[in-house]
């Protein structure tokens, strides 16, 4: 069994990346022509007298002095969002080495490393990454980066500890393919958009907090106002946490759990050894990493993916959402190669 299809795989990601970078923009806009009309709707109440002459109040929606602030506050909220993904785009590496803690590994710390991922470069035609260490006992590693600049492998010290020669081969492998067929690029993509959005659901979710502690004042003199912006708050956020939610789904269906076999694929056909893969995965899965890293984002980088398969319930949605397959399934496909 051969591993083909890679330039396949490079335009899907290609696009998916793609797709993230047109859907993000949209996604924005529409929560704040949201935010606008909301704010409209409830600001726009007139006084009318029912059949019984009680006053009741009435609330109608102007699109067009919506769409008027909303082209106001265009330029802002494209510029403001542009420069937060650009920094947080082209700062990828820092991002991932804080979250983790990962350092740069020199050559004379580690020569082994340094010679397996030569030949695997020098085997596959490609420039050779950055190499990071974490320093921690936990088994794993990742690719991450965007380019040729910022390509990095980072392994941990207990996978330098635990696996022989050629299981650290096959892990470096895999983390070479998922370079080479430009996953890690889409995985940034989405870590950064991900973030964004998670950013501004804390906002508003801290907003609605300190509505409901501290938005009481005196019934008698705020009583109207504060229940319009209770109300406002609560639905604004219950709307962001929403798009939110979806635009979670949604990035986790754009990145395949496909990826992940073709890498090991990849990886297998690199090496030259599948059972070797197989047997890294499965030395793996029983001590995955990192432990002091709580961010799920950063965990979809993994080759084993620590949060992955929990017991029950949570169990069962976190496998269903997951960006990883069953570690099991790929140790299975390895050693029919």
């Amino acid at each position: 069994m051969r591993y083909v299809g890679m330039q396949s795989q490079i335009s899907r990601n290609n696009r998916n990346s793609m797709l993230l970078l047109l859907m993000f923009p949209l996604i924005i806009l529409g929560m704040v022509w949201v935010f606008l009309a909301l704010l409209n709707y409830f600001d726009s109440a007139s006084a009318m007298y029912d059949e019984y002459g009680n006053v009741i109040q009435i609330h109608t929606l102007n699109t067009d002095v919506v769409n008027d602030y909303f082209l106001s506050a265009l330029p802002w909220v494209v510029g403001g969002v542009g420069i937060w993904f650009l920094i947080a785009y082209f700062g990828n590496a820092a991002m991932v080495k804080a979250a983790t803690g990962a350092r740069s590994l020199e050559r004379r710390e580690n020569p082994r490393v340094y010679n397996i991922v030569e030949n695997l470069c020098m085997a596959c035609n490609m420039d050779m990454p950055m190499i990071n260490v974490i320093d921690d006992p936990q088994l794993n590693a990742f690719a991450s980066g965007i380019d040729n600049k910022s390509y990095t492998v980072t392994v941990t010290t207990g996978l330098l500890n635990i696996l022989n020669d050629e299981e650290l081969k096959g892990v470096i492998a895999h983390e070479l393919t998922h370079i080479r067929n430009r996953d890690t690029r889409l995985l940034i993509t989405s870590i950064v958009f991900v973030g964004i959005v998670s950013t501004i659901m804390s906002i508003v979710v801290r907003m609605i907090y300190n509505m409901m502690l501290f938005g009481g004042g005196s019934r008698r003199d705020n009583e109207k106002g504060n229940g319009m912006g209770m109300i406002l708050v609560l639905i604004i956020g219950a709307i962001c946490c929403a798009i939110a939610y979806v635009f979670v789904l949604v990035t986790r269906f754009a990145i395949s759990r496909k990826r992940e076999y073709m890498a090991d694929a990849g990886g297998a056909e690199l090496c030259g050894n599948p059972l070797a893969l197989a047997s890294a995965l499965r030395k793996i899965s029983g001590d995955p990493g990192l432990g002091h890293v709580d961010r799920d984002d950063i965990a979809q980088l993994f080759i084993v993916h620590p949060q992955g398969f929990a017991s029950g319930m949570m169990g069962f949605l976190s496998s269903l959402f997951s960006t990883h397959p069953d570690t099991r399934k790929r140790i299975e496909i390895l050693e029919q190669f």
